[in-house]
């Protein structure tokens, strides 16, 4: 986890600028309501807990899966989102200490 600057600020508001992207934030910090089962093809006794996987992400959304990938991506890319992959499926959640980060920068800085 890097420490939140001036030029992550800027890409990190840029991720957050898009109204599906904003969502996938949303829905991932309660991932058990809104999305149905996860983990079904991590492997016995792993654990990448409050996590969607791509497919789940992209019914939600009702985009392409190509169009969720970039914008998984772009939230990853700027620290907001943590992934894991299990053979062919691949799980993201959150990533809480960033997202506090960025509230606590808010909260002091803006």
């Amino acid at each position: 986890m890097k420490n939140i600057n001036n030029t992550n600020l800027v890409d990190i508001f840029k991720a957050l600028s898009n109204e599906t992207r904003l969502n996938i934030l949303q829905w991932l910090k309660d991932p058990e309501h809104c999305f149905p089962p996860q983990g079904t093809h991590m492997p016995e006794g792993e654990s990448f807990a409050n996590c969607a996987c791509v497919g789940s992400i992209c019914d939600k959304a009702g985009v392409s899966q190509s169009t969720i990938s970039n914008y998984l991506d772009m939230l990853q890319r700027v620290d907001l989102l943590e992934s894991r992959r299990y053979g062919k499926w691949t799980y993201y959640r959150r990533n809480e200490e960033t997202i506090q980060q960025l509230a606590r920068f808010i909260g002091r800085e803006l």
